[in-house]
C-alpha cells in the first residue's frame, strides 16, 4: 500500500483526477468526486501494472501541492 497525492478538479461537466509524483500521464474522471477518484484510483493500479513499480519518480515524495493563480500576457 502506497499513499498518492492526487489533484481533483472540478469542472462545470464532471470531476478530473491526477496523480502527483507518477511519471506518464494517468487521468481518472467521474460525475462525483468520489466516482473521479474512484477511476484514478484504478488508472494508477493499472499504470503500475503495466510500467513496473519504476513509475514513482525517484526524487523525494511530493509533500504538499497548492494552488496558485499567475497573469500571463497572451
Amino acid at each position: 500500500m502506497r499513499q498518492i497525492k492526487v489533484i481533483i478538479e472540478k469542472h462545470p461537466d464532471g470531476y478530473v483526477a491526477y496523480p502527483l509524483g507518477v511519471k506518464g500521464i494517468v487521468v481518472g474522471e467521474g460525475d462525483t468526486l468520489e466516482e473521479a477518484l474512484t477511476d484514478v484510483k484504478s488508472a494508477i493500479k493499472f499504470h503500475i501494472e503495466t510500467f513496473g513499480a519504476d513509475v514513482f519518480q525517484p526524487d523525494p515524495p511530493v509533500l504538499d501541492a497548492f494552488i496558485a493563480e499567475a497573469a500571463v500576457d497572451v
